[in-house]
Formats: structure tokens, sequence, C-alpha cells
């Protein structure tokens, strides 16, 4: 029988470390990006090769995150706590409201579709610098 996990295991959050590395990573690949247009040819495709790795890293990272705070919301039913609590007024309204949209936003979705664009954008700048195509 499968043993349910305790919050604690699903709520750890990853050590600041991590947390800086995937900061960093989107800060760097959205720079990449922006720079493209200053650069001589072979300097847009080095950073083009680093905003895209990095974008496919960084949302990968958030898509992994919004789909794990989705499942804490089901799996320890928090739209019915939230609804049952002792909470009041605009605070109940506030709270419910973050967990609601947490459940129905395509955050997730869309930075999953980031991430399969990036990596297929990304096999395919290889597959063309090889001279495979």
């Amino acid at each position: 029988m499968k043993q349910k996990r305790t919050i604690k295991e699903h709520i750890t959050p990853s050590i600041w470390l991590i947390r800086y590395f995937f900061f960093a990573v989107g800060i760097v690949a959205t720079i990449a990006y922006r720079i493209t247009p200053f650069l001589q040819p072979a300097a847009v495709k080095v950073c083009w090769y680093v905003g895209t790795i990095g974008f496919i890293l960084y949302f990968w990272h958030r898509s992994h995150i919004d789909a794990k705070r989705v499942k804490l919301i089901k799996e320890f039913d928090l739209v019915g706590a939230v609804e049952q609590s002792s909470l009041q007024g605009e605070q109940k309204e506030a709270v419910a409201y973050l967990i609601k949209t947490s459940l129905t936003s395509k955050t997730r979705w869309n930075s999953l579709f980031i991430v399969v664009a990036s990596a297929v954008a990304l096999v395919g700048a290889i597959l063309v610098d090889l001279h495979v195509f």
C-alpha cells in the first residue's frame, strides 16, 4: 500500500544555491537574447545557444515548481480547507483566489511549451551547424 507523504516532504524548498542558480540562469538567458542585435554574427550564435539552453533550464524549473504547487493543492484539498477555514471576509477571498488561480493558471503549460519549443530549436540549430541539413 502506498504511504502518503508528509507535508514536510512536499514543501521542503531547494537549497538557496539551487534557487539562485535558476534565478541566474533566467537572467543570463534573457540578457543573452537581448544583446544579439548589437553583436557580430559569431557572438550572436554563442549568445543564442546560451539563451536557448538557459531558457530550457529556467522554464523547465518553473514548470516543475508550478506542477508541484498544483499537486500540493490537490493532494491536501487546500481549496476545501480554505472554504471551511475560519478566515473571514477579504482575507478568505484573497487566499481562495490565490489557491484557485494556481489550479487554473496556464503558466506551467506555457513554461512547458517554451521548454519543448526551445529544445526543438536547439536540436535543429545543432543539426544545421553540423551541416546535417
